[in-house]
Parts: C-alpha cells; structure tokens; sequence
C-alpha cells in the first residue's frame, strides 16, 4: 500500500483497537487509546493555527506523548520535523530559519531559547501545555495525497549546511508496509524500542513496523544492557545500532539462555564490523540481521530473513528498490563487482531537500537515480558490500584507498576494540592514511602497521597508528569521521 500515512495508521489503530501498542515502564497504551489522543491533540494543533503543509518543530525528550504528537500532526496534515536533543543554540536557529515552522515544541527548560530563535515568528509550547485539557472532540484525519510531505528529517551535511530531506506519505508507508512483510513481523511480536525517535530509524522503522503489524513496543528513554537483557525474556525483536550489541557483548549477563524468546535482532545506521557480528553468533545463537538505509529514502537493502545473513554485507535490494553502482563523475553503471557509487530508485526515495531545488538536482541523475554518496560493490550473488562514503575515499600518491578494507583487518585483531581510518593532508602524497584505534588492552602501533604490510599494499598501510580512549560518535553511534579528520588535520603539518 501507498498514499496517505494516516490511513494506514487508522487501519492498525482501528483493528488492534484493544491491543497494547507501547508501554514505557509505567504504564501502557492500546492502539485505540494512543489514537483517541492523537485526533485529540491533532484537535489542538487546529486551535493553535496548524494547517495543512505547515510545519511542527520538535525537540523533546523520548516518551509516549512525543509519539503521540507525531500522529497528531499526520492526522492534522502538517509536516512533522523533529530534532536531536543535542543541538546548540545557532544550529537550532538555523532550522527554525530555514524550515519557517508554525509551532514549536520543546522541553520545559529550552522555552527562552526557543523564544529567541527562528526570528520569533513561530509559537513555542511544551508537551505539557499541548496536553493541558485537551478538546474533547478529535479532528478529523486530512487526506493527503501520496507525494505531499510527511516529515522534513535534517542530515548533519559533511560540508555546507544540513539539508532537510522531504519525506512523502507514499515514501513512509510504501517502506513501512514493505518491511512488515520482509522482516515477518505480526501481531505476536514485541520490540525493544532504545532508539531515539527523532530519526529515521527509531521514528519510522522501528514504530511503523510495529504499527503497520499490530505488534507491541517497549519504549526505553535510552540503551542500557542490564534492562535490554532483562526485556529479552518477554519480547522477540531488538533493532539497534553496532554500539548496542558491543556493549551486549561486553555484558557477561548477555547469553544464549537470556536471547533464547527473541527472533530477530537487526542493526543499522552504521556498519557492523564482521569481527562483532561473528562474535554476536558465537555469544547467543542469532546471526544479526544487517541493512542499510539513509535518512533520504529509509530502508534500501537487507539481509534475508531466510537465507545467508553475510558479515560485512547489507543484503540484496529490497523489494521495489532498483539499486546499482556507477562512476561517480560520470554516471556509467558499472560491471558486477566494481567499487563505486550506489545509486537507488524506487518509491522510498525522498521528495529532495527544502527550499534547495539546485541541491537536490545536483543529488539525482537524469534517469531519476538518487545519488547517495555511499561507495560499494555488487557482488556475484546481488549482495551489496559497502566500503566507505564517496567523501571518505582516500587518495594517497594518486592511488584510492577504502577505509573500510584497512579497518576489516584492523577490527580482526585481538587487540582493537575499533578503529577508524581516514584521510588527512600530507606534503608529498596529497593525502596520507591514518589509522585510529581504540584499544582492547596493550597495544604497539608499529608492530600493528608491521603487521598490516603482510596484508596490505604499501600505499594502502596506515603512516600512522593512532590511539584514543573511545572513538567519537554521533547519537545513531556512528564513528564521526569528519570530527577524526579535522582533529588531525595537522599531523604531517598539513
């Protein structure tokens, strides 16, 4: 199905009226009461002037009730945009600018800042004021069309400013409905729900799988293991990020009795090292389900639910996915096997980005290909193996250098925990690669680079092997490269 995410959404609600939909650890919600709050609150968005195509801001903590205000806001016909808790003030500023929001909903404590940015054009609320003496009569759901925007989602932009990519009804609920049926999710299932929600992959993965199949989530603010571990007994899905099943693995708690009721574990958002996903299997019985997806068209590939779960792969394209690899400058589809560019196409591809119509030109060929920055390969079996973005391609004395090969065999060794490879500024080579390293206990850079000239091209070892206590991360857990590349920008005084 496609069109307007509402209707889908009333579909579950109205069919799984008297079934838990979430529950946070105080209390628990029924698909019909989640939905008599949503048109009520959608209700109030009405009073406070939200039309269809305006645009609601959030950024609140993790709980029901920010749930609650994103159907609200479908079922008003506004477009949902909601933000990461971390970030600062100008940045903040910067979306309110650029998105011109009707209303914005924060956190008790950030109503000053609030009030301060944007221009002062839009109104600022809190949770609690929206959910003060609610209108008793619901809203009426309005239709939209399939190509009118659900949800603007800012990507960080490794240059220049974030990009707010446009997702339409269609692109949300052809994806949802597609990976109920792939994933084999159904009313019996219970996931544990630790991802934030102002993202892609805790908003519309996680809650509309749920959603679209009449099962029931756990909602945790946050990651913690001793409580995942302890939710594994009652429920049969995990979908998390390379961290959360580091940090498992590193709890001696976390065995193949406590995994025993679960039926699937997928991760995303960032790469699973093979070393973690071989580790994983060992620990507890379960090979973890990889797939890769981007802010800019949710879900593209997967691993099979039946079938070989590959270490270090994403998986075939999913169903309705047209995925292939090119040239980056020239756009020529290039031969089973090759390193380049993915380009996608299908109805989960975004709109493109507000209010930059050169931007998103520039980001999809002629044929109507999406361009997504990411280098990999097809393999003879159609499985798509990922080796880095476009961007972090390394070219050290002319020759290219993936990080993701040096880092396959870095992450191999007992003595990394996780390392990072990137780029950085050298006088004789342009760019020299370096290595990163988070250590898993003692620890001899010389000897690792001694070890890596066995395996690797001379140009392809690192010039240096560097140490930190924990690798920087974003809040989806992936390593922040650019952050990586800029601290070390001087090393060979470049």
């Amino acid at each position: 199905m496609a069109g307007d995410l509402y209707s889908r959404f009333a579909q579950s609600f109205d069919r799984f009226s008297g079934k838990v939909l979430v529950e946070d650890g105080a209390r628990s919600w029924t698909y019909g009461e989640i939905a008599r709050e949503a048109g009520r609150l959608a209700a109030r968005l009405q009073e406070l002037g939200v039309t269809p195509g305006e645009r609601v801001l959030v950024q609140t903590d993790k709980n029901v009730e920010t749930l609650i205000l994103y159907f609200a806001t479908i079922r008003a016909g506004a477009i949902y945009l909601p933000l990461n808790v971390d970030y600062t003030e100008s940045e903040l500023d910067y979306f309110a600018t650029d998105a011109t929001p009707v209303l914005a909903v924060c956190r008790d404590i950030s109503v000053d800042l609030f009030g301060r940015i944007g221009g002062g054009a839009m109104q600022v609320t809190t949770l609690a004021q929206l959910f003060a003496d609610l209108p008793e009569a619901e809203a009426e759901p309005v239709p939209r069309a399939g190509d009118d925007v659900a949800a603007i989602l800012y990507t960080s932009g490794t240059t220049g400013k974030p990009k707010g990519a446009m997702l339409t009804q269609d692109n949300l609920a052809s994806n949802g409905e597609m990976l109920i049926d792939f994933w084999r999710f159904t009313p019996e299932d219970r996931l544990i729900h630790a991802l934030p929600i102002f993202h892609v992959h805790g908003l519309f993965i996680a809650v509309h799988c749920v959603l679209f199949s009449g099962a029931s989530m756990v909602f945790l603010p946050k990651f913690e293991s001793a409580r995942v571990i302890d939710l594994m007994a009652s429920s049969t899905v995990l979908m998390g990020v390379p961290t959360f099943y580091i940090r498992l693995l590193g709890d001696p708690v976390f065995t193949q009795e406590s995994a025993a009721h679960m039926r699937l574990f997928i991760s995303g958002s960032a790469p699973l090292s093979a070393d973690i996903h071989r580790a994983f299997e060992e620990r507890c019985g379960h090979r973890v389900l990889e797939r890769y997806g981007m802010t800019e068209t949710g879900m593209l590939t997967s691993n099979p639910y039946d079938g070989e779960r590959r270490a270090g792969y994403v998986g075939p394209p999913l169903p309705g996915v047209s995925l292939r690899i090119a040239e980056f400058e020239t756009g020529r589809v290039l031969p089973q096997g090759e390193v380049g560019i993915v380009e996608v196409k299908g109805p989960n591809v975004f709109r493109g980005y507000w209010q930059m119509p050169e931007k998103t030109a520039a980001e999809f060929r002629p044929d109507g290909y999406f361009i997504t920055g990411d280098m990999g390969l097809i393999d003879s079996d159609g499985y798509v193996q990922l080796v880095g973005r476009e961007k972090d391609l390394i070219i050290s004395g002319g020759l290219n250098v993936y990080p993701a090969e040096v880092e396959a065999l870095l992450d191999d060794r007992p003595d990394v925990a996780e390392a990072a490879v990137i780029g950085v500024p050298h006088p004789d080579f342009g760019e020299a690669v370096v290595a990163v390293v988070q250590p898993a206990g003692p620890f001899d850079p010389e000897a690792v680079r001694e070890a890596l000239r066995k395996d690797l091209a001379a140009f392809k070892v690192p010039k240096a092997v560097l140490t930190m206590e924990a690798l920087p991360r974003n809040t989806m857990g992936k390593i922040q490269k650019k952050l990586l590349r800029e601290t070390y920008a001087g090393l060979f005084g470049g």
